[in-house]
Parts: C-alpha cells; sequence; structure tokens
C-alpha cells in the first residue's frame, strides 16, 4: 500500500470510508476489507457507526498498531470540555486508546478556533491522538489553524473529484506540509456515467471506479477514501497501485471539473469556499 508523508504521518493513500454506512454493514466491511490489505478506515461521530468500526477491527484480527483511524469531532462538540469527553466518548466506541488522526469535521464560527484547535492540541498531547487535522476548511481557516496549532496539522479532508477543481486548496496545503484526502471521490456516483472516464477505462481494462482512485492517488500528496458494501467491489477498488495514468489521461479527467461542480455544500456548516481556478 503506496503511503502519504505529511508533516510527520504516514497515511495510507488508499482508505476505506464508512459515511452513511449501516451498523450491519459496516459490521460484514470493515473486517473484510483490513483482511484483504486496506490499512487506514476513516469514520466520525456524527457518522454513528464508530462502535460498529471499533468491532469491526477486532474482529478482523488484524493488529491495530497496523491501522491508520480516522475519526471526527462533531461541531457541536468543540467547547473545550465537551471536546475532550467526546474524545473519550469516541475512544470507548471505537475499542482503542488512540486514533490515528483526528479531525475537526466542519468549521464552527461559534467556537472561537483558538479553542477548537486548543481541544485538539489537548488531546493530542494526552496521547489520545497520534495526529490531528481539520476537515471541510477552506485555504484561510487552514492558515489559521496552521498557526494556532502546536501540533503540525497534517490533513485537510475535503470533496475532490473529477468535477471539482481543489488546486487552490491543494497548493495551500503541500505549502503547509499538509495531505489533502478526498472524500466523494466517485462524485456521488456520477462518474460512471462519464464518456472520457468510461473510455480511459476501457482502454486501460479498469473499472471507472479504478481509474478515478487511481487519479487521486497519483496526485502528490492525495489520500483517496473509497467506499462500498460489495465485497468484489472493495477488491476492484484497492487494486490502483499497479499502474500509472498518462499525462494525457490525468488531464484529461481534470478538464472535467465545472465551475458548479460541488456537490457538498451544506447551508449552516459550509464555509466561504476558494473559487475554483477552473
Amino acid at each position: 500500500m503506496q503511503t502519504v508523508n505529511a508533516n510527520g504521518s504516514s497515511i495510507p493513500a488508499l482508505g476505506f470510508g464508512t459515511f452513511r454506512m449501516p451498523a450491519a454493514d459496516t459490521l460484514r466491511m470493515v473486517p473484510h476489507v483490513l483482511k484483504l490489505g486496506y490499512r487506514h478506515v476513516d469514520t466520525a461521530q456524527i457518522y454513528g457507526n464508530e462502535a460498529e468500526v471499533g468491532e469491526g477491527i477486532i474482529n478482523s484480527g488484524v493488529a491495530r498498531g497496523d491501522i491508520f483511524l480516522t475519526t471526527k469531532v462533531w461541531v457541536d462538540n468543540y467547547r473545550h470540555d465537551a471536546f475532550l469527553a467526546s474524545v473519550d466518548e469516541s475512544l470507548k466506541k471505537l475499542k482503542t486508546d488512540y486514533v490515528d488522526l483526528l479531525l475537526l469535521h466542519w468549521p464552527n464560527d461559534a467556537v472561537p478556533l483558538a479553542e477548537q484547535i486548543g481541544a485538539l492540541n489537548a488531546v493530542h498531547k494526552a496521547g489520545k491522538v497520534r495526529h490531528v487535522g481539520v476537515s471541510n476548511f477552506n485555504t484561510a481557516l487552514m492558515a489559521e489553524a496552521v498557526k494556532l496549532s502546536a501540533a503540525p496539522l497534517v490533513t485537510n479532508q475535503v470533496e475532490y473529484h473529477p468535477y471539482l477543481d481543489q488546486s487552490v486548496v491543494l497548493d495551500a496545503a503541500r505549502a503547509a506540509g499538509m495531505s489533502v484526502t478526498s472524500y466523494y471521490a466517485m462524485a456521488d456516483g456520477k462518474v460512471f456515467d462519464d464518456s472520457v472516464i468510461r473510455e480511459i477505462a476501457a482502454a486501460r481494462g479498469r473499472t471507472v471506479a479504478q481509474i478515478v482512485l487511481r487519479w487521486v492517488v497519483q496526485e502528490e500528496g492525495v489520500i483517496a477514501l473509497s467506499k462500498t458494501v460489495g465485497e468484489a467491489r472493495a477488491t476492484e477498488n484497492m487494486a490502483v497501485f499497479d499502474f500509472a495514468l498518462s499525462p494525457d489521461e490525468v488531464q484529461a479527467i481534470h478538464a472535467l471539473a465545472k465551475p458548479d461542480g460541488r456537490i457538498v455544500d451544506p447551508q449552516g456548516l459550509a464555509p466561504v469556499w476558494d473559487a475554483p481556478r477552473r
């Protein structure tokens, strides 16, 4: 498994995402993908499946120390004391005494960012989290968080797929020594009907999902989260490290970006996004 090194962390470049994954599917798929060779699992407090992720890790038979586990603190828990209590609750559900990466899930200007980062640093200093980062932050918030944090931030987890130009965020992350973690890589299923990607997949003898995941992980400093409730698809999604896309193929996929390509933009949570370059 390829890894991405960022500010002292070494993160498996392909992670298994569990967003909107029901309990039964989580209990079935987490041990399955870990047995396949996945070593990065992503969850969050708001997903409601941390307990099943923890049980799945135990049931996999894979040593906890070999797994890179990420969870995220929900915005309602950003006040310092609530933050610390919520992390303890997450660790209890996950059946572990630490997580490899803890993220602020979305911006929340009702709580000063300094207080959020202070709490993030407190659990890091206590050894409850190995690395810290943010999610769904624009570049201005990223820069502020970097300045406020004693512990280095290692990633910004954001929506990223062929229809959304995130080069501004990618450049800012690289300049700060951070990685970018891509969610919604399949653009909520839109990629499967895309003629450009389908043509590349056919020429390569690969699936559309494999082409998109390869496009993500081939980009410097970028990690892909893949989610599936199918065992066969999980196997296919992992097979993206034995080939490379050509520069022309990469550019053809980048060219699919649209000004209105963003899918995830929840009112009351989303910041003012950076304007795309294309």
